[in-house]
């Protein structure tokens, strides 16, 4: 967007201020040990200087135009896959759309080949104190809002506070490590954090949307609004029908479109999500060429539904991209706040009951791996027993934790792949008869003589091939258990409420955890509701260790705590680890192209593609 007075219009209008405002100068006083900077990282290095003059896996001279249209494939705050009902995606009300994101600058972005650097967008650069405690951003002059005005310090600092004080429970979690948010004057945004902070608080804060605050003012920041509130990012929306699609339009004035940290990206001039309750009408619609780009997640599908003729003729592309992020943490997730999942070995038993080699074989097409850590494929997965590094840290708890900590960390065993392993079934019996449960007949009974049940809640049956097999093993044990289908509201609301038995989640990875760990696994997280500590994990060992990872001054003492802290939750069996790939499947239509490489902690894939008008002919559209 273009700036609202230039010189010349100015000096005509006889505004001379609003143009000196528009000039940056000196930050105010500071200690002389301060450092200012072009970015941010966890453990101070940048492998960008400050006159990069774009990130290296994009083409900055790429086209823009056509339409990328594609389903929700990830969630934050109160979005849900299946429908959507406000654009405030940042409050705990409501079911937040698709994209919305998209129409917000941050202060700061990150590049897809570090693992933990965040350079300017809305923030040019940032003074930091020597202890760290005190970041002043120096805003860029030019950013501006959807309605021209400019985006200012009291924006940021409304934006940090209102998402501590009001915002959706996982964004005040993150962000309770904020002492203070003050503007210095329009250009200068003053953020002082705790005493203590974790070491990755300033990432956090760099990563939160900016919003107006003169457009909410007046306004009930709480409420879900259709109303799509004033941004300043790549995209604005430009239509929508409630549960139905929602529709962006790139803004061909957006102010940040030149920077470094921008150029080679946001190439659609149209953005659109569709959203469909049923993968296979979702399927169809792309067949059809509703969706034009589409990751499956499904096995089946993925190896036995794409022989239709658009695949067979060319229009229709099918590539397996290899993905260099951190796997997803997915599995089904005990809820520990119910009383049949309070002991380890119950939990332990439930696990065994799930044959993941016959289930890869039999629904799955042998195609995925078998997930055994909560750090999966990364340098912070558990090994072998704990080094002397990790034994430090463990130590002081060794009369709190279990003494399998201290030996290798727990493995699934393998199954023999007959769908039903009558060996493993028989150490899951023992492990229930040792936590007290005791047989009536067919059913296996509690210490307190309840029937021990299990519910799995989902809203849709994607995952009942893979149930079937496990709820039988169950019934085999005594155990009664069933899965239970609910619309995607009623998922929702019952899982930020924690009122279920087990559900089936993907919590995303990380190169660099650290404060995201608070609302996954610690004490305070458990007795939140809408955290995303779906098993209950409260453990002040756990605890600990988690604010130590937070702390860590070097890679070297990342891993080695997370190491640790991954022993105890594997030692914890709080969920049925299932499976993961490596890989992402990703079918299109053959109307895009892409830069020559990949970021090397993801695949780019469509956020670094562009519309190619020439291929669109090609296929007839």
């Amino acid at each position: 967007m273009t700036i609202a007075l230039t010189r010349r219009a100015a000096l005509k209008t006889g505004a001379l201020a609003t143009l000196v405002a528009l000039i940056p100068r000196p930050f105010a006083a500071l200690a002389d040990d301060s450092v200012e900077t072009h970015g941010l990282s966890s453990f101070g290095d940048l492998a960008l200087p400050p006159d990069f003059p774009h990130f290296a896996y994009v083409n900055p001279e790429a086209p823009t135009g056509g339409l990328l249209s594609l389903q929700i494939t990830g969630t934050s705050g109160n979005q849900n896959f299946d429908t959507f009902d406000t654009l405030n995606i940042y409050t705990w009300k409501g079911n937040g759309a698709a994209g919305m994101s998209a129409t917000f600058d941050t202060l700061m972005t990150a590049n897809g080949d570090e693992p933990d650097s965040v350079y300017g967008l809305l923030a040019q650069s940032v003074r930091v104190s020597a202890d760290k405690l005190d970041y002043r951003f120096r805003l860029r002059p030019e950013a501006r809002f959807f309605d021209g005005s400019r985006v200012t310090a009291a924006d940021v600092a409304f934006s940090l506070n209102v998402l501590k004080e009001k915002g959706h429970p996982i964004y005040a979690q993150l962000l309770k490590e904020v002492e203070a948010a003050n503007p210095e004057g329009d250009d200068v945004v003053h953020v002082r954090f705790v005493e203590g902070r974790s070491r990755d608080a300033h990432l956090i804060v760099v990563g939160m949307p900016v919003f107006s605050a003169t457009w909410w003012s007046g306004r009930d920041f709480t409420a879900a609004t259709i109303d799509p509130p004033l941004g300043s990012g790549a995209y604005k929306v430009k239509t929508f029908e409630q549960g139905r699609f929602i529709e962006f339009a790139r803004d061909p004035d957006y102010w940040g479109a030149k920077l470094p940290v921008n150029l080679g990206q946001n190439n659609f001039d149209r953005l659109r999500f569709e959203y469909y309750r049923e993968r296979q009408v979702a399927f169809e619609a792309f067949k059809a060429g509703a969706i034009n780009y589409h990751e499956e997640y499904t096995s089946r599908f993925w190896a036995t539904s794409y022989d239709f003729p658009a695949v067979r003729e060319g229009r229709i592309k099918k590539e397996v991209l290899h993905d260099g992020a951190p796997s997803r943490i997915q599995g089904w997730y005990l809820n520990t706040r119910r009383e049949q999942f309070r002991d380890p070995r119950v939990r332990e038993a439930i696990g065994l009951a799930f044959d993941f080699e016959w289930t890869n074989k039999n629904v799955m097409y042998s195609s995925y791996k078998r997930i055994i850590s909560y750090f999966p494929n990364t340098d912070m997965e558990a090994k072998g027993k704990p080094g002397p590094d990790e034994l430090k840290l463990l130590e002081p708890y060794r009369d709190k934790l279990s003494p399998s900590v201290f030996d290798e960390p727990y493995i699934p065993p393998v199954s023999d792949g007959s769908g039903s392993d009558r060996t493993l079934l028989k150490q899951a019996y023992d492990l229930l008869l040792s936590a007290g449960c005791k047989r009536n007949g067919p059913t296996l009974l509690l210490p307190d003589d309840k029937p021990l049940t299990v519910e799995f809640l989902d809203s849709t049956n994607v995952m009942q091939p893979h149930l079937t097999p496990f709820i039988q093993n169950l019934g085999r044990l005594g155990v009664q258990a069933n899965l239970r289908i609910v619309d995607p509201a009623q998922l929702k609301s019952r899982t930020e409420a924690f009122d279920f038995d087990v559900v089936a989640e993907a919590l995303p990875g990380s190169t660099t955890p650290g404060a995201d760990l608070r609302v996954v696994y610690t004490s305070a997280a458990a007795a939140q509701n809408g955290s995303r500590n779906l098993a209950g994990v409260s453990d002040p060992v756990v605890d600990a260790l988690v604010e130590i990872i937070c702390a860590a001054k070097s890679r070297e003492e990342l891993d080695t705590a997370c190491r640790a802290l991954d022993r105890i939750l594997r030692a914890g069996h709080y969920w049925v680890p299932m499976f993961y790939r490596d890989t992402d499947w990703v079918a299109h239509w053959d109307v895009f192209s892409r830069p020559d490489r990949q970021p090397k902690l993801g695949t780019g894939a469509p956020g670094t593609w562009w519309w190619d008008e020439a291929k669109a002919k090609a296929i007839g559209l």
